[in-house]
């Protein structure tokens, strides 16, 4: 066409028939195979003096994906939509659509239909929509068939299939008269994405039907295909729509990039180089598989090398620590029936909101904020953000509230307090559930299920829950506080680690040095308990004099600086690397300097804080850590009134792994016994019983002398270990067990012991929990009158039985 050979709407010569084969127009091949062919071709040319080169070379070559045979391109006649007339409208028109990720709109789709040529619509193909087209034997006359109706009244024939073997023998007597014969519909078919830019009419009949609720709902509001629909569907939807209503098909749309194989090679069924679909979803599930993808470069318009391990890692990184703060929740709402108490059922999240626990606002803020995010994410189409986002709340949750919170969770700081926690617990699950049922969702359904139990008023399913809206305000400076507690415990562990200090063993002080006052206000105040308890330190204070610890110095990021700067990069860095303490505050409190005539940011220079211990003290005595603006510096000498908090925990320790080893479920309750395996057992015990307090806020019960273990529980676990903090001990798990004020039961039968010893056997057959709480319903007391041949009597709680060993140890101690 560039070169005149051929122009638009005139007849083109067709030089190769359906066969692969010259036609008749082409004399001196005509029939032959056009490979065949190639060596005459290249003697005919060099015959008549036109033989410019002749040779071979490799190249790529198309080959049929069904038969792996060789393909062969030839120029056939084609029908074409005038794009080119309408391309200024293209252009206008995907202005005014929204595209996530922008850059596909603003260059890939942009330069394509900058540079559009007309579209060629028909196919020389039996199967597919056939174009509506009737024409004259001289080609003079063409008409265009735009429904059955008018096809029908042109023809006399009735029509009730448009198929091309129903449609292709029907003709239609010319507008001319007879003497100019029949038009009669031409063979070819409509391209399949005509059809496919038609779907916004086509699946509902428009303009026949639905007419209303075609002109109320386009264009459509949301479409998402692969990158290389822009030259696919995107383009046709857009051109059609532009010439048939000036209007874009399409208000936002998500573009992603091509899943490929984990070699990168496109995923292939004849090469089998990628999972089953099946498999992958069988061993990890249908929401790991789409969280997955969703959290991946594809929904960014980029390629994914899918890897089935990325898959497993969803499930570990997002389902397990989600499924393990749920399951917390249920074991310990469990728990409350298991002691007697009634079922749970969570307190209105109006008095909630009201909590005068820290932890608690955090949370309710936190979870606003993620409702807040999802949704504002959302409503700007980028899936690629919610994912990351929802890992850092589950870890938050999990490694925060849910871990710092285990006391009030598990009861051990009041019933009410405890019945806040979980309250607090349900309704964040219950709203982390909600915000990604769309993302996930069958495992919010399972969750879901099981958490409207406790809640009256209830959809019956999650899907049919309103999604979340932000209720109440969003404590933005908790949530920042929260955060910087977590920096700072983060940075006391990477000083122990440094220095080979393990958790277990306590420190004595840390310090924490801040510019921001209501930060440190909150850190000494209603934090300063979770950190203490966090890093095993028994004092906390604060510091806002960033000099009195550290020194500081700049350093240009150059990372940021180098593109801008270009070559003057050398002198600012130069300069940035020279200025005072003094000028550094400024910039940091200002958040701009001027240097070399180049305004910097703090986003521009990195301020460090180096380390600077006391006068009066050793460099190996104190150490610290900073990130950004916050410092924390430990004290590491060692102090010997720390060693009984140090053997303390090392023997909880112990239990708690004893009773992960005996598969032990939080909700079981066992009593703890420990013997000493030193000669000096007396020193141990009067050292265990200053920290009785810490132990049994740790373990939820004493820890008991092993003899008072009575010869009829049930024991566990047992275990004996040697040289923990210098110490040999035996530490037995066993079932809560029954004893019995002997002397108390035999006074009750009037002296008759042997009705006592009935009365015990009877009491050893009852099931614990049971008997706890009938003994709970009777205010203490039992009425036994079930002994064959023994008289009826009440059985008082403390006085004739105790319920545990801890509770008679108890008793005993009181005694004295």
């Amino acid at each position: 066409m560039e070169n005149g050979i051929i122009k638009k709407g005139e007849p083109l010569v067709v030089a190769v028939d359906d066969d692969g084969c010259f036609t008749e127009r082409i004399v001196e091949f005509s029939k032959r195979y056009v490979k065949d062919a190639d060596k005459d071709i290249i003697q005919a040319v060099k015959e008549k003096g036109r033989l410019v080169k002749s040779g071979s070379f490799t190249h790529s070559y198309p080959f049929c994906w069904r038969s792996d045979t060789p393909l062969i391109y030839r120029a056939v006649p084609s029908w074409f939509v005038a794009v080119e007339k309408i391309k200024d409208k293209l252009l206008e028109n995907n202005k005014q659509t929204y595209w996530v990720p922008d850059f596909v709109k603003e260059k890939r789709f942009h330069n394509w239909l900058e540079n559009a040529r007309d579209w060629a619509v028909s196919r020389s193909r039996f199967w597919g929509t056939p174009l509506p087209l009737w024409i004259s034997e001289d080609g003079e006359e063409i008409v265009v068939m735009d429904s059955i109706e008018k096809l029908e009244k042109l023809s006399g024939a009735t029509v009730t299939d448009l198929h091309r073997h129903k449609i292709d023998h029907i003709t239609i007597p010319s507008s001319r008269g007879p003497e100019f014969g029949v038009l009669r519909r031409v063979e070819d078919v409509f391209d399949c994405w005509f059809e496919s830019g038609s779907m916004p009419y086509a699946y509902i009949h428009y303009p026949f039907e639905n007419v209303e609720l075609f002109e109320n709902n386009f264009p459509g509001h949301f479409v998402a295909e692969g990158l290389d629909q822009t030259r696919g569907w995107f383009y046709t939807l857009m051109v059609l729509s532009t010439a048939l209503f000036d209007k874009p098909a399409f208000r936002n749309l998500i573009c992603n990039g091509l899943v490929l194989a984990e070699d990168g090679k496109k995923m292939s069924k004849r090469l089998k180089n990628y999972p089953p679909p099946s498999e992958v979803i069988n061993d990890y599930g249908a929401d790991a598989l789409r969280l997955y993808i969703i959290n991946s470069p594809v929904v960014r318009a980029e390629p994914l090398r899918f890897k089935k391990e990325g898959v497993y890692s969803v499930v570990k990184d997002v389902f397990l620590p989600w499924y393990n703060a749920y399951r917390f929740l249920v074991q310990n709402a469990k728990r409350l029936e298991i002691e007697g108490l009634p079922p749970f059922t969570p307190i209105d999240q109006s008095i909630l909101q009201k909590s005068s626990n820290v932890l608690d606002q955090w949370i309710n803020s936190a979870t606003q904020s993620l409702v807040h995010f999802v949704r504002q994410e959302m409503d700007a189409y980028r899936l690629y953000t919610v994912v990351p986002y929802l890992l850092k709340f589950l870890d938050n949750l999990t490694n925060i509230y849910v871990r710092f919170n285990r006391k009030r969770l598990k009861g051990r700081t009041g019933e009410d307090d405890c019945k806040i926690a979980l309250s607090t617990l349900y309704y964040v699950l219950l709203t982390a559930c909600k915000s990604m049922a769309p993302f996930t969702p069958f495992f919010t359904e399972v969750l879901y299920q099981n958490l409207r139990k406790a809640s009256k008023a209830s959809e019956e399913s999650i899907h049919y829950c309103s999604f979340p809206t932000v209720e109440g305000e969003v404590g933005h400076r908790i949530e920042e506080s929260v955060n910087r507690m977590m920096t700072i415990i983060d940075l006391a562990r990477n000083i122990r680690e440094r220095h080979n200090k393990p958790l277990k063993a306590p420190l004595k002080e840390m310090v924490i040095v801040h510019p921001d006052a209501d930060f440190l206000e909150d850190i000494a105040g209603k934090l300063k308990e979770y950190v203490l308890e966090e890093l095993n330190i028994k004092s906390l204070v604060t510091c806002n004099d960033t000099l009195k610890y550290a020194t500081l110095r700049a350093e240009p990021d150059f990372s940021a600086l180098g593109k801008k700067l270009g070559k003057s990069m050398g002198a600012v860095a130069k300069e940035v690397k020279a200025m005072s303490t003094e000028e550094i505050l400024a910039f940091e409190k200002v958040g701009e300097i001027t240097i070399a005539m180049h305004a910097l940011k703090v986003s521009d220079v990195k301020i460090t804080r180096e380390f600077k211990p006391p006068g009066n003290v050793k460099v190996e005595d104190m150490d610290a850590k900073g990130d950004g603006d916050v410092l924390v510096v430990l004290d590491l000498r060692v102090d010997e009134s720390l060693y009984e908090a140090g053997v303390a925990r090392e023997i909880v320790n112990r239990i708690q792994k004893m009773r992960k080893k005996a598969a032990l479920e939080p909700t079981d309750l066992v009593e703890v016994f420990f013997k000493s395996l030193d000669g000096e057992e007396t020193k141990t015990r009067e050292m265990l019983e200053a920290q009785e307090l810490y132990i049994r806020e740790a373990l939820g019960s004493l820890l008991l002398p092993s003899d008072f273990l009575p010869p009829h529980a049930v024991v566990f676990a047992e275990e004996s270990f040697h040289g923990i903090a210098n110490l040999s001990f035996t530490i037995t798990l066993a079932r809560p067990a029954l004893v019995f004020n002997s002397d108390a039961l035999v006074k009750l039968y009037g002296g008759n012991a042997k009705s006592a010893r009935g009365l015990q056997a009877y009491l050893l057959t009852r099931d614990h929990h049971n008997l706890k709480a009938e003994f709970q319903l009777g205010e203490g007391t039992i009425n036994v009158g079930c002994i064959e041949d023994v008289a009826p009597v009440d059985v008082v709680s403390g006085e004739h039985v105790f319920l545990t060993v801890g509770d008679y140890f108890t008793s005993t101690r009181v005694a004295q």
